[in-house]
């Protein structure tokens, strides 16, 4: 390698609530002279990351323009209701977008859920992140609807959550440019779809040149017994028994019975 030459490195991007831990382990143990790089990005941003080439795939949140990105749904998550702990709404399992028409709604500006109305009434202001708007709930002046894992993101102590069964749900997704579906991102395709490491999908193994087969070829076919000059072939065996113990002399001739004397 010159040293012009840049090192290998896959660069992931991930969105909160995303946990990219588990793949980063699998890709590590696989190829291990390749480092795997995580940028954390906000929801919006991370369509903006891989149209710009800083990344070379993400766990984004759909919908994505799929005119330029390609994308694998992976999950759907349940969409729960954040409230204080000491909120009537905790004395249901779960509740409904109907029993949220009273309440005062947050819709933070990094909202993820693609409603058509948000329920409930109107905060006064719309929160800059969901963050804030957690912020706000412990406050004690509205509740706020995300999916589960940014609930647990930004859990506290003072807070708790419900499912919400009929709100829309969010869908993560690895996505990357579709022309820039490089051998890389085959890989970490291969590794988030739960493919082995032997998989015909995956990167084919090095295959051994042809002088090596060759001679691995010459290794495993028999050999054959030298045939002497002007004779049978000999079996291997038996010249071999012949070497370990000397060519045996001949039986001595039977010999009559004496005659009697008459």
């Amino acid at each position: 390698m010159t040293g012009s030459e840049e090192t290998p490195s896959f660069r992931l991007a991930y969105v909160p609530g995303v946990t990219p831990a588990k793949w980063a382990r699998i890709w590590n143990e696989r190829l291990p002279d390749i480092p795997l790089t995580l940028h954390q990005v906000t929801a919006a941003e991370a369509p903006e990351l891989l149209r710009a080439g800083d990344a070379d795939a993400g766990f984004v949140r759909l919908p994505v323009d799929r005119t330029f990105f390609s994308a694998i749904p992976l999950y759907s998550e349940t969409t729960v209701v954040v409230v204080p702990k000491d909120h009537v709404i905790t004395a249901a399992e779960e509740v409904t977008v109907a029993d949220l028409a009273d309440e005062v709604l947050f819709h933070p500006l990094d909202d993820v859920l693609d409603w058509d109305a948000p329920p409930g009434e109107p905060a006064f202001e719309r929160p800059a992140t969901t963050e804030d708007a957690v912020e706000l709930v412990a406050a004690g002046v509205g509740l706020l609807v995300v999916p589960q894992s940014l609930a647990r993101l930004h859990h506290r102590r003072d807070l708790t959550y419900r499912p919400l069964t009929d709100a829309p749900q969010s869908t993560v997704a690895l996505s990357w440019p579709e022309e820039a579906t490089t051998e890389l991102v085959e890989d970490f395709i291969g590794i988030v779809r739960g493919r082995t490491v032997n998989s015909t999908r995956g990167r084919q193994a090095a295959q051994p040149s042809q002088s090596a087969q060759a001679a691995q070829g010459s290794q495993d076919k028999p050999k054959r017994a030298q045939k002497p000059a002007g004779g049978k072939a000999t079996p291997a065996g038996r010249t071999a028994r012949a070497r370990a113990t000397g060519a045996k002399s001949a039986k001595p001739a039977k010999r009559g019975k004496p005659r009697r004397r008459s």
